[in-house]
């Protein structure tokens, strides 16, 4: 992987983490299109990862540190309970995870015609909200697994984590500020929990892995971050407008084109 290709990569990653078009895939669009053998880079997937991860940190700083403070009180309040709720989300997700990694990785592979299926089923349920009116309402203890069963289906290349579960929050009526809190906040002890999987698996296979190129490293790093923070920033902006809708177009049309080129390969 060159230093362009870690550029190119960090960006694609920072920015489709965020928006609900699925950061898995378009970096297997993006592998494909380079060239890049996608089956060893297990450290820059690691990278890019925890980039996005501390983007995320930054944009909701301020809610991490009152949870924080919450907590340490050591009492049943509002940030009790919004933990809990993010653990609920992460029974689905992590079953999933444990007990099938093997085939799930299996479906990273490049295969664009999964991919661009996979994305349309992202724009249908980016359009979904669109028959629902507006909700006003919490996300609870039952909707938040309900929430995490929607994210455990994200971990197919093609369907969008933060667009799938902002679309079912909104669907069970849970308001557009507080859907898009929840889906970033919620996804944030997964990527960790990935990422030390990532850590535990490239310790124990390090021959599995090409030349490290600590440039490559570096700016697909602060790439992903960077990129990362803004989309973030403004998917939270999008969320609360209502304007999911562009982005179900965009998955559609990305999907169908991704099926076509697969045929063309």
């Amino acid at each position: 992987m060159t230093w362009i290709d870690a550029l190119i990569l960090g960006i694609v990653q920072g920015l489709t983490e965020f928006l609900p078009v699925s950061s898995s895939g378009h970096l297997e669009i993006g592998v494909v299109l380079l060239g890049i053998n996608s089956t060893n880079n297990l450290l820059f997937a690691l990278v890019v990862h925890m980039a996005t991860c501390l983007s995320t940190i930054f944009v909701f700083h301020k809610d991490i540190l009152l949870l924080i403070k919450g907590l340490l009180k050591f009492e049943w309040n509002d940030a009790t309970k919004f933990v809990l709720k993010i653990f609920i989300s992460m029974i689905p997700v992590g079953i999933v995870g444990l007990l099938f990694e093997s085939e799930i990785e299996a479906f990273f592979t490049g295969d664009l015609f999964l991919v661009g299926g996979m994305l349309l089923v992202t724009s249908i349920l980016l359009f979904i909200p669109r028959y629902f009116s507006q909700g006003v309402g919490e996300v609870t203890f039952g909707k938040s697994l309900v929430i995490g069963l929607a994210q455990s289906i994200a971990i197919l290349p093609g369907i969008s984590r933060s667009g799938s579960t902002i679309a079912m929050a909104l669907v069970l009526g849970v308001s557009r500020e507080k859907a898009a809190k929840f889906s970033f906040l919620m996804v944030l002890l997964p990527i960790i929990g990935a990422s030390l999987l990532k850590i535990k698996k490239y310790i124990e296979f390090p021959d599995l892995e090409p030349e490290v190129n600590i440039l490559a490293l570096f700016l697909g790093f602060m790439a992903a971050f960077i990129s990362g923070y803004l989309a973030c920033r403004w998917m939270v902006k999008i969320v609360k407008k209502g304007k999911l809708i562009y982005f179900s177009i965009y998955c559609f049309i990305l999907g169908l084109t991704a099926i076509s080129y697969s045929y063309m390969l």
